[in-house]
């Protein structure tokens, strides 16, 4: 398994290497010139001229490229070009908001679909079967956005239960969770009643039944385990995506995380900022496939990584 781990961590490397490159090239490819959001309109095309010159981007977007590159690996991410403030340590400090409520969220998706997955799927053609699929589609049917203005009008225009936007109390992180986990938890139901039936119908768990064991220990210890793997693909792929994809939430809550600001310095064309972002997701989104490849062993004893 360390050996496995390790070779992965090596793999790491060519594909961090070829993400930075694509997206480099394709941000410096984009319309906008950043020199002119962070000049004045009035300003002389000398000034324009001397802040290009000082921001490097007067050089080709490779030979830029190769100089970024180069502080990456000496732990240099390089400074904003708005305020000139060093990129890693601004990241960082948005970054706790972010993952609280990606994990609240996946809290949230995890707990009610496996158990409402779960449950459908031992009371397959039930009233509780039934309802569960609908919400299950009406959940991925819903876009992020609308799910959270309705929240808001609900539970803060007119109940007034919960602050309707910022971070501080634990009442903060309610709707957020709730929006972002929406679609994820109507997927990782719906993943898992599949699942579930698919196995409930095999051999062994007839031969368990048939040796007396009690049904909740047939259903959640036998059944459950070996459903869990393709559940297990499902969370890793949501949280990584969800690690990258908080923009709309944040925004929509002004929860002052990652997502939000990445789409503020993306607006104002700060490409160290940009870069240094997409950085972390990438680096995030394949440490995550990793420890989900991992978690793969622990929940199935049949996998061996060799």
């Amino acid at each position: 398994m360390y050996t496995y781990i390790g070779r992965r961590l090596l793999q790491m490397i060519p594909v961090l290497f070829g993400v930075s490159v694509i997206v480099f090239a394709l941000i410096n490819l984009t319309p906008g010139d950043p020199v002119a959001i962070l000049l004045d309109q009035d300003a002389t095309v000398e000034e324009i001229d001397r802040l290009r010159e000082q921001l490097g981007l007067d050089q080709p977007w490779w030979l830029r490229y190769l100089q970024w590159a180069a502080g990456i690996l000496t732990g240099d991410w390089g400074e904003s070009f708005r305020d000139s403030r060093p990129v890693l340590p601004m990241i960082l400090g948005f970054m706790p908001a972010t993952l609280q409520l990606v994990a609240a969220s996946m809290l949230i998706s995890v707990g009610v679909g496996v158990t409402a997955g779960v449950i459908s799927a031992v009371r397959q053609d039930s009233w509780f079967d039934h309802v569960t699929r609908v919400g299950a589609f009406l959940g991925i049917s819903m876009p992020n956005f609308w799910v959270g203005i309705m929240l808001i009008l609900l539970f803060s225009l007119h109940l007034r239960m919960l602050p309707a936007s910022g971070r501080g109390t634990l009442l903060h992180i309610i709707m957020p969770a709730i929006t972002l986990g929406t679609s994820g938890m109507a997927t990782i139901t719906r993943i898992t009643r599949s699942s579930m039936l698919e196995v409930i119908r095999q051999d062994y768990i007839r031969t368990a039944r048939a040796k007396g064991l009690p049904e909740r220990m047939v259903v959640y210890k036998h059944a459950l385990r070996s459903a869990l793997t393709a559940v297990i693909t499902i969370v890793g792929l949501q949280l990584g995506f969800r690690l990258g994809g908080t923009v709309i939430v944040e925004s929509v809550f002004a929860w002052p995380g990652i997502g939000r600001f990445a789409y503020q310095r993306m607006m104002q064309r700060d490409y160290p900022m940009i870069m240094g972002n997409l950085l972390m997701f990438a680096t995030l989104f394949c440490l995550v496939n990793l420890l989900v490849d991992v978690t793969y062993a622990l929940v199935d004893p049949r996998i061996r990584y060799e």
